[in-house]
């Protein structure tokens, strides 16, 4: 545009210098990079500088704070007090080229973070100014530059406002998810249905029998096939060697409702197992393994799967089947232990599980397994687990022992059906809005990237012919850095009078 003229940053401005011990100026507010926000010029906070040791770089009102270590966080800041700041920040002073607030966006905008992030090598996430400033920018006259940035603050604070908008939205839809769960596991969800039931069904109590029954016998079939796999005949008295499920304690649950009783996870599971610790890779050919990525939301995800590098010596009742529920085990983060998906339809091919999951075989696979899923999921679930989950080494995990215990609420078998039938339709209808919602924060990330790319070429405010040209600007500061250089002194930045 008329005006404007594409310089290197390094031909209009020059970093800060000025080092100051943090014990020289102790009651001086420090910023460290963990005080500002990453991609919203946001200062978080910050501590007196009497509580840091090293060397601080001097800022003043006004100044442009880069953080260079990970330029991909974008960490550009602005204060509006004077202090002292981390050396990781590299502090633009005030210019009479180059107004603070359009410095600030300019260093913010993307193709500026891509160009900082192309600069350092190896694992050490770091720029310098003479790498930076080789940017080239079109810079137009201070003016516009003043015209841009009121023009950029008015339709970005509109922007901001919609996108906190839009997170709010979907931090409410997490919580009516959280409550749905809980109403479902209470009875709340299923009320009316059950008042509304002219003859009773099978309670839970007779569920639990039924399913207790068949677990014995389940048992007592896996060890006849033993014995005649040996040519043995059982021996006498071998049914007395069942092992009886831990029943759940109850002590300070609340009462379910009418027609309700407590199981325990072990009441009813027929099997229970963890997984496989053989190597898996994309390009192995042998049975695919299902691992964390493969569970979310409560379901299944079979993209992006694994394969085990080498043969499983796997029975033919060992694969995933229709009735299993995986659970996550152990991870670094607490909020994943726990995390449950039910296989709810045949695969069409043969899998298997990694070691860091733990698998659940049901006894009664038409609803309990989604049911136990969905516990899992539920506020009562995920207190009870992350109480009773250890930690060592920033791993948190859950064992099989401890998980089997797991006191659950048994509705009778109808009952299950409905609640998660009006669960699924409720949950649907919120990640309908949560994807809805997504896809207005992607497009509201793509409008802010135009804005600021109509804005750096010129076409977010008109130019004006009685603006003083970035010409004139770029040729005072190379006669002033030319005098200074006459003059066998270089200053690193303007410093104000008064401090």
């Amino acid at each position: 545009p008329t005006g404007w003229l594409t310089v290197r940053l390094i031909d209009v401005l020059t970093p800060r210098s000025e080092r100051v011990s943090p014990q020289a100026m102790p009651n001086a507010p420090f910023i460290g990079m963990e005080h500002v926000e990453p991609h919203t010029n946001r200062i978080l906070d910050f501590v007196l500088a009497s509580t840091m040791t090293s060397s601080a770089a001097r800022f003043y009102e006004g100044d442009v704070l880069y953080g260079r270590m990970r330029p991909y966080l974008n960490k550009v800041a602005s204060p509006s007090f004077d202090g002292l700041a981390s050396a990781e920040f590299i502090v633009f002073p005030k210019s009479d080229v180059v107004e603070s607030r359009f410095l600030l966006s300019r260093l913010s905008s993307t193709d500026f973070t891509e160009f900082a992030c192309a600069q350092y090598e190896g694992d050490r996430p770091r720029v310098k100014f003479d790498q930076l400033g080789a940017f080239w920018l079109n810079l137009p006259p201070v003016a516009e530059q003043i015209r841009i940035v009121d023009k950029l603050e008015e339709l970005l604070s509109d922007l901001d406002a919609g996108v906190a908008e839009l997170k709010a939205a979907q931090r409410k839809l997490a919580l009516l998810r959280q409550s749905l769960l809980k109403a479902v596991v209470e009875g709340a969800l299923t009320a009316d249905w059950r008042a509304a039931q002219a003859q009773p069904t099978e309670s839970g109590a007779a569920l639990l029998q039924r399913i207790l029954t068949e677990r014995r016998a389940r048992w007592e079939r896996k060890q006849r096939d033993k014995y005649a796999a040996q040519g043995k005949t059982p021996p006498k008295g071998w049914q007395s060697r069942y092992p009886e499920p831990v029943a759940p304690d109850t002590t300070g649950l609340p009462e379910l409702p009418e027609g309700w009783v407590w199981a325990s996870l072990d009441m009813l599971v027929a099997e229970s197992s963890y997984g496989t610790s053989v190597k898996c890779s994309y390009e192995s050919k042998g049975t695919p393994v299902l691992r964390i990525p493969n569970i979310s939301g409560g379901q299944l995800k079979l993209e992006g799967i694994k394969f085990a590098s080498q043969r499983l010596s796997l029975g033919p009742r060992d694969h995933l089947t229709v009735g299993d529920v995986l659970v996550i085990r152990t991870n670094g983060s607490i909020g994943l232990v726990g995390r449950a998906a039910a296989l709810q339809a045949p695969l069409a091919s043969n899998h298997y599980f990694a070691s860091y999951l733990l698998r659940l075989r049901c006894v009664e696979t038409e609803i309990s397994h989604r049911w136990i899923s969905m516990v899992l999921a539920s506020p009562f679930g995920r207190r009870w687990i992350e109480v009773r989950a250890a930690s060592s080494a920033g791993q948190h995990n859950i064992s099989l022992s401890t998980l089997l215990t797991m006191p659950v609420p048994l509705p009778p078998a109808l009952e299950q059906y409905q609640g998660l039938q009006s669960l699924d339709v409720a949950l649907g209808d919120i990640e309908r809005l949560a994807a809805e919602s997504s896809v207005s924060l992607r497009q509201s990330t793509a409008q802010r990237k135009n804005l600021l790319r109509a804005a750096f070429a010129g076409q977010l405010v008109p130019q004006d012919p009685n603006d003083e040209p970035a010409s004139a600007l770029l040729a005072r500061i190379r006669a002033a850095r030319a005098g200074q250089d006459g003059k066998g002194a270089k200053p690193r930045g303007r410093r104000p009078e008064t401090a």
